[in-house]
């Protein structure tokens, strides 16, 4: 059985997730009312995923999300707030969040997406794939997707889970296109308009990461996706 930590700080939707998510989903559901609460609990057992709303009191979801990912950079987190502002849900992202759900949404969709995203966990933790390569050199820089760092003259730079992956990808097809479909359906499995923003603003930030070497570049190649170019 799955363990799912639900922090919500609304009683009556918190306790009508956790009772439709154990009897319809067959989750073991922990609830917590607040984002202090849900981080002691988080730090007392075992979980495979968690639904974390943004507006909390004492600690609100993206803190909670952010410190979460400082003791597991894997687990799945859906964030699920009031809030459809395009900024929060780029937050949500940059945070390592791996969905984002608007209240008020159908209890439905959310087992569906909750279903969806341990399927892709499962898939990937289960598949028996070739050793992909996870350090690299780019310029003057090098890049450990692993610890998800760029080093560059003594300095480093901590990446998110998004923005290495992404910069994965480049670097696997340094000097050659990515293109904008195969980025968005390997990283947010969804080649959706939101996704694709979300994407410009994470290769806005490598530029920034990689622009002190004169030799490297992000390009945009028009109508088909982006070159990591170094030359």
């Amino acid at each position: 059985m799955k363990r799912i930590l639900l922090v919500e700080d609304d009683p009556n939707l918190g306790l009508l997730l956790q009772d439709y998510l154990q009897l319809k989903g067959k989750f073991d559901v922990i609830l917590c009312v607040d984002g202090e609460e849900g981080l002691k609990a988080f730090g007392k057992q075992d979980f495979d995923m968690c639904i974390l709303d943004v507006m909390m009191p004492k600690k609100d979801g993206f803190t909670l999300g952010k410190e979460i990912r400082k003791i597991n950079q894997h687990i799945p987190i859906i964030f699920a707030t009031a809030k459809a502002m395009m900024e929060d849900k780029a937050s949500a992202y940059d945070l390592g969040g791996d969905d984002y759900i608007t209240k008020p949404f159908r209890i439905e969709e959310l087992l569906l997406r909750i279903n969806a995203l341990l399927k892709r966990v499962s898939a990937k933790e289960g598949a028996e794939l070739s050793p992909v390569e996870t350090h690299f050199l780019i310029g003057e820089y090098t890049f450990d997707y692993t610890t998800q760092l760029i080093h560059f003259k003594g300095q480093q730079q901590k990446l998110s889970t998004k923005e290495a992956e992404l910069l994965q990808l480049l670097c696997l097809k340094k000097n050659a296109v990515l293109t904008r479909e195969e980025a968005l359906l390997s990283i947010w499995h969804d080649d959706n308009y939101f996704n694709g923003r979300s994407m410009d603003v994470f290769l806005s930030k490598l530029r920034k990461y990689l622009r002190e070497d004169p030799k490297v570049e992000i390009l945009n190649v028009h109508g088909k996706g982006y070159k990591l170019l170094v030359n």
